[in-house]
């Protein structure tokens, strides 16, 4: 019996204001709140309320055959309780329902996976600890930032006792193999890996709209007929996407809603398919191999790869430039400081630098608030010499505290 199992990333990063050298040393407020609030409320209004009213719709009509997973950054879930408490309501209403799966990723939706070990554990611990916190949900599924993967992320993710984890089905992995099968990681403790099929996927989140497709106008019934081939040549068809697909990235005009609300429909109507969660895969299918993945991919641009976020040097350098602050960081300690520097290594920031031109740059454009990718990199930079010089003073106030208290 083939399964669908649909997973949504639902993120947005806390974009930062238009920083001025002259700002370093005297403007400490590196957020343009006017903006963030300004566009999580029309996403909100365009994709997450509208979506998730369909989801919980969905979920009731068909009485626990239809489920879902999530993955929420920390970011979006301090963004909705500022900016937009009824979104954040709206999905607790929908995992309420025992339909609805919440992943752990990265609290801050970053690439500490690659950069820094440490702050990769701090962050997924701090997110398990606002889901749990938020929606009284303890995750044993992980999902890194945009599907980044390899075998040493996937040891350290096991080692933290995670049971599944979600990651791309990019060809040059697979080669021959197929997505449609569980897997498991190359680690000392079993973990299941659920690979997403891409092309079904994109067919739903980019070719949807496109006209010049040869399949378009994508159809509820036609998707359904093209998940049900799989029968019998798989076990499980992972729909993975961001979940901006729904009203943002395919506006509203395009259909994208009433396919979703018939998709479900049309899947069951096959008896041997049914809805899945990341988490009951296991318990219905056995792995079909072990996956040896020792370099790092992802889920984004045509190459898979990270060249996304550190493909030019202006995107190392700034790489580079914040995690060297780590220890730093790490000696002040102060909650706040640290809560300002992991901000600061969200993916978007460095996403917004990068140069590739074509349809991944047209991606790439997607949500950005600079005019181009050099005033992205030397706004980043402005802020960077401020936070380190706010650093260097804090702990400078530090030392005099312990020397003064020593005197007396």
């Amino acid at each position: 019996m083939p399964s669908v199992c649909l997973y949504f990333q639902v993120h947005q990063p806390h974009r930062l204001r238009k920083y001025s050298f002259f700002d370093i040393g005297h403007v400490h407020d590196y957020y343009d709140d006017i903006k963030n609030r300004e566009i999580l409320q029309k996403i909100a209004l365009k994709c997450y309320l509208p979506t998730n009213t369909i989801l919980l719709q969905l979920i009731k009509q068909f009485e626990g055959r239809f489920k879902v997973a999530f993955s929420l950054s920390g970011t979006v879930i301090e963004q909705f309780k500022r900016f937009s408490p009824e979104t954040l309501n709206s999905f607790k209403a929908l995992v309420d329902t025992g339909c609805v799966e919440i992943l752990n990723e990265t609290y801050n939706h970053s690439l500490s996976a690659v950069f820094s070990k440490q702050s990769f554990i701090d962050e997924i611990k701090l997110h398990s600890d606002l889901i749990y916190n938020e929606f009284g949900y303890k995750a044993s599924t992980f999902r890194n930032t945009e599907l980044i993967y390899n075998n040493d992320t996937a040891e350290l993710v096991s080692s933290l006792g995670y049971k599944t984890m979600l990651a791309e089905g990019a060809d040059k992995i697979l080669a021959w193999r197929s997505p449609n099968f569980l897997y498991q990681a190359h680690t000392k403790n079993p973990m299941n890996l659920l690979l997403k099929n891409y092309r079904l996927s994109d067919d739903i989140a980019f070719r949807f709209s496109n006209k010049e497709w040869a399949e378009y106008p994508l159809t509820a019934d036609k998707f359904s007929t093209w998940a049900h081939a799989v029968d019998g040549a798989g076990d499980i068809i992972n729909l993975f996407m961001d979940y901006e697909t729904f009203g943002e990235h395919q506006w509203s005009d395009t259909g994208i809603f009433q396919f979703l609300e018939h998709l479900p429909a049309k899947i069951l109507a096959h008896p041997q398919f049914d809805f899945c969660l990341p988490c009951e895969v296991a318990s219905k299918y056995p792995p079909l191999a072990t996956l040896d993945i020792p370099s790092f991919y992802s889920w984004a641009d045509t190459e898979r790869d990270l060249t996304a976020w550190t493909g030019n040097d202006m995107q190392q350098d700034a790489f580079q430039t914040i995690y060297e602050l780590e220890k730093l960081v790490r000696a002040v300690d102060n909650r706040e400081l640290e809560a300002t520097w992991r901000a600061l290594l969200t993916s978007d920031h460095f996403y917004y630098m990068c140069t590739k031109w074509s349809a991944d740059g047209d991606v790439h454009k997607y949500f950005n608030h600079y005019d181009n990718p050099y005033d992205a990199y030397v706004n980043y930079q402005n802020i960077i010499k401020d936070f380190r010089l706010s650093l260097n003073n804090h702990l400078e106030t530090q030392k005099k505290a312990v020397i003064e208290e020593t005197v007396e």
